[in-house]
């Protein structure tokens, strides 16, 4: 039975995200999938590398080292540069033996000499006793691609990195792949002008006829995104500045989804649908957890991010705690967080959150915080410290803790980790077509690698996906299946409402029979659980959700 090849090009990753998602997707996923990426400045080595071959010191130049589990010596990757990682069940073959990995090689070789012959640079191939794709084999053989790969139990990692426009400066600060005699070389060096999206179309023609014989689904990220897009603390205005709504919807967010195929949207003044109106009901148990959430000084997601399920959650006793103070140092198109320059951290948060669930009585807890960039740690820490305050007064109540990306830094995620949530939650938010453009500090790799890293730890793992701006219904269930390929267990997807008109417009309206649909998508996936209705949100249900998937609360971790 042959895989549909799933194509995904996921822009600027860093190099360790990269590894730990492709780990996750080797050892969890029966999906064949083809990421195509480029790296920051970074020089990896195979466990038999020479260190004689590193000729600088990487920190000193600006760059990560990275030992990794394929074969080969130094080698670079960087901007510039098509990095392809092909996770395949390579049909009919067992083990990993040399033979084996050998004719994977030259499989690989193979669609990288094809597609560079598609673009206008005939006479690639191989070079007699040198893994990779070479140029000028008659005169002086110049490297355009390095190959090195795992092979095991007839799964593939790691792959090629082929060089389109890269700086061969960096080239010049490592030996190679441990070969003295030969220079690499890059497309544009050889004259050939492919633009990277050229190069991948490419690649991905020739990959889709050797691996992808029941076809293939391709999800894409912006090709181009700068660090100007985002000011800190602001939605463009300045740090510090007050980011009321103005308006019309920033020209950057408004330009960022016409490059992402989004023109236009609804306006403010349209009225919702009959399944979008969620009922406004002041009771009891709504002014009864009012008052503790004022009596505690806490902040809530419920009341920051506006939700509509306020009341009906409030009313049942449930909410959502929100730390490290109500200022996000994100600017996200889609969310009402306030976004000015973050106050002081207050020590007292997490016990105070702790005394309100002992006093409410929760069953299940949930806590999020608004992104820190600011914080060294990204504001981890704070996530640690409630846990265990929580265990430490409510033990039998489990805890779900809903986590920013921490800039994608793996410590800062372990050590929340390390607190041990019942449930780590991270929200993909959208499809990987809209990421530029509905939150630009984030990104589509990152927050898979996060989830990944949860789902690798053994921990329950949730996220969430916001629908009505721009995507459609295909984009979503692919989405869908790079959460279940990581190992995501819960999902949640709800309606986009846009809070101001400081905010993205709404493109559409999903229709109620599309929620439903993409439960049944998500169960066909091995999903645990997907809560998918108009007015969900990342916690709605969140109890039920924890129940669906048999949640009984985690041993507290003995401390060291």
């Amino acid at each position: 039975m042959h895989s549909v090849l799933q194509v995904r090009w996921l822009g600027r990753v860093g190099f360790r995200e990269a590894l730990d998602l492709q780990r996750r997707l080797w050892a969890h996923s029966a999906d064949n999938y083809l990421l195509l990426l480029e790296h920051h400045h970074v020089f990896t080595a195979g466990p038999s590398a020479d260190e004689a071959n590193l000729l600088v010191d990487p920190g000193e130049v600006g760059a990560d080292c990275v030992r990794i589990d394929r074969g080969g010596d130094f080698t670079y990757h960087g901007p510039g540069q098509l990095v392809g990682y092909p996770i395949l069940t390579l049909p009919g073959r067992r083990g990993g033996g040399l033979a084996e990995t050998a004719a994977y090689v030259c499989d690989l070789e193979q669609v990288l000499i094809d597609a560079l012959s598609d673009l206008g640079l005939p006479g690639c191939g191989r070079l007699h006793g040198y893994p990779g794709v070479w140029t000028d084999l008659d005169g002086t053989p110049r490297k355009i691609a390095a190959i090195g790969v795992r092979l095991s139990r007839g799964r593939t990692m790691h792959g090629f990195a082929l060089n389109v426009e890269t700086d061969l400066s960096w080239f010049d600060r490592i030996i190679p792949c441990g070969i003295r005699d030969f220079r690499p070389t890059a497309l544009r060096a050889e004259g050939c002008a492919a633009t990277m999206r050229e190069v991948a179309d490419a690649v991905v023609r020739r990959a889709a006829e050797r691996w992808g014989e029941a076809g293939r689904e391709r999800a894409e990220v912006a090709w181009r995104h700068r660090p100007s897009d985002l000011s800190a603390f602001s939605r463009g205005l300045g740090p510090g500045q007050a980011s009321g709504p103005v308006d019309v919807s920033p020209p950057r967010s408004l330009a960022r989804l016409a490059q992402a195929g989004v023109n236009g949207g609804l306006g403010l003044d349209e009225r919702k649908p009959s399944w979008l109106r969620a009922r406004v009901d002041v009771n009891e148990g709504y002014l009864r957890l009012r008052r503790v959430m004022r009596q505690h000084d806490l902040v809530t997601v419920c009341e920051e991010a506006g939700c509509p399920n306020i009341f009906e959650c409030w009313g049942a006793g449930t909410a959502t705690f929100m730390l490290n103070g109500e200022r996000c140092t994100r600017a996200c198109g889609f969310c009402l967080v306030d976004t000015r320059q973050p106050a002081p951290l207050d020590p007292g948060e997490p016990r105070r959150v702790a005394d309100a669930v002992a006093e409410m009585e929760l069953d299940h807890a949930v806590v999020t915080a608004v992104a820190r960039d600011d914080l060294p740690d990204g504001g981890a820490t704070a996530f640690a410290e409630t846990i265990a305050a929580i265990r430490a007064q409510s033990p039998g109540t489990t805890v779900e803790v809903l986590v920013p990306d921490f800039g994608g830094d793996a410590a800062s995620l372990q050590t929340v980790l390390d607190a041990s949530p019942d449930i780590l939650n991270h929200n993909i938010e959208t499809v990987a077509r809209l990421q530029r453009a509905v939150r630009p500090s984030a990104g589509y790799a990152r927050s898979l690698a996060l989830l990944a890293r949860s789902a690798s730890a053994g921990h329950v793992t949730k996220s969430g996906i916001i629908v009505g701006m721009g995507e459609d219904d295909a984009e979503v269930d692919l989405a869908l299946a790079d959460l279940a390929a990581v190992g995501v267990s819960i999902v949640t997807i709800g309606q986009y409402l846009r809070p101001t008109s400081h905010h993205i417009p709404v493109a559409r309206w999903v229709p109620p029979e599309s929620f439903e649909r993409w439960r049944e998508v998500g169960a066909g996936l091995d999903i645990d659980h997907v809560e998918s209705s108009p007015l969900t949100r990342s916690s709605y249900h969140a109890a039920e959700s924890a129940a669906a998937v048999q949640l009984t609360p985690r041993a507290h971790p003995t401390p060291a």
